[in-house]
């Protein structure tokens, strides 16, 4: 059994419609019903917590009987529990289709199983219709499901030397304009953006997503900063459109530790429903997050420029201390893209997975 390509094209459609909805404790999903003969009958999406979900809603657009054996072309598996909302794997037996189509199951402890309930009612099912795309639409979702705490994107600037820096700190502007533009585009997507108290004091910066011209993005993430020593009250990231968090402790983030501290941060930026985090905040916010295997997605800015170190010795490298000693700990990546900006190349990348260990005998 395989989906058609009217089905295909449906889940094409289901996908945009699923972006439309908000980002949040539940998942963007989108939802087509299509008659017997491949035709469009409605389309739904999910609008927020508390509202319809996308079967429901496209179900709400058709007359009482009018979806008996259709098929219904779903993003993500059909719901199979009770919330605020019924389950949808239900409404989708009782409207009498007779096929679903879904990208991705789902995979909640408790809201997944809608398939084996659809298939025990007699209903044809078939999953993983263009799941990559269902993957990449619902990744931070599908973390915070899978891992119990939001995607992490880690970024940072750098020369070709692997510097951040020049010795006296000063690193205003590395790269160009036309990378300076793309890391605001991002950040205006995430849920909250993350410096470190260090960074706060030496570059003022104001943790704002904003387009070329100045002006704000709609969205803007939640600062958080992150150290012991006070924001300054005239810090530009006390003028942000949101409430600055700022969280401190004992040598929060220091060069041999904070691992900890950085899944604390996570699991109270998850409570907070935040599931897309930004870290940009420095060498040592940023360190910390990859020596602790908290990175999902790491965002390297490559400046064609030569930094060294002071005539001191003093050095300014990009990352610092990530529990490497010796070459076979090494923290290998998997290159997503490389994408040149102006002058300036992004490597898009995520670390790889480690070997687990072996156990001796």
């Amino acid at each position: 059994m395989s989906e058609t390509a009217r089905e295909r094209e449906a889940m094409r459609h289901a996908l945009m419609l699923a972006a439309r909805g908000p980002r949040g404790v539940n998942p963007q999903v989108g939802a087509v019903l299509l008659s017997a003969d491949g035709e469009v009958l409605a389309e739904g999406w999910h609008r927020g917590a508390g509202t319809a979900h996308a079967e429901v809603d496209a179900l709400s657009k058709l007359p009482a009987g009018a979806a008996r054996g259709a098929t219904a072309v779903v993003t993500l598996e059909p719901c199979n529990h009770t919330g605020r909302t019924g389950p949808c794997a239900q409404a989708l037996i009782e409207a009498g289709v007779a096929r679903v189509v879904y990208a991705l199951d789902d995979p909640g402890e408790v809201s997944g199983g809608g398939g084996a309930r659809l298939r025990a009612a007699g209903i044809e099912v078939m999953g993983g219709v263009l799941a990559e795309d269902a993957r990449a639409l619902l990744h931070s979702w599908l973390t915070v499901q899978r891992l119990g705490r939001p995607h992490v994107t880690v970024k940072w600037a750098q020369s070709l030397d692997g510097r951040a820096a020049a010795a006296d700190g000063t690193s205003q502007w590395i790269t160009g304009p036309t990378a300076r533009a793309d890391v605001h585009r991002r950040r205006s997507e995430a849920d909250a953006i993350v410096a470190g108290i260090g960074t706060v004091l030496a570059d003022d910066p104001a943790l704002t997503a904003r387009q070329p011209d100045g002006s704000l993005y709609e969205h803007q993430p939640l600062p958080v900063v992150l150290g012991d020593r006070a924001i300054p009250a005239d810090a530009a990231v006390r003028r942000h459109p949101r409430h600055v968090l700022h969280r401190s402790g004992a040598n929060l983030f220091g060069e041999h530790g904070g691992d900890e501290a950085a899944s604390s941060v996570l699991g109270e930026l998850r409570d907070l429903g935040v599931h897309r985090v930004f870290v940009e905040g420095g060498p040592t916010v940023a360190s910390a997050f990859l020596r602790a295997g908290l990175a999902d997605e790491v965002l390297v800015y490559l400046a064609p420029t030569l930094i060294g170190s002071g005539p001191d010795g003093t050095d300014r490298p990009a990352v610092r201390m990530l529990g490497v000693e010796t070459i076979t700990q090494q923290r290998r990546l998997d290159v997503t893209s490389v994408e040149r900006l102006g002058d300036d190349l992004l490597i898009v990348a995520s670390p790889t997975p480690r070997p687990p260990k072996e156990e001796s005998d």
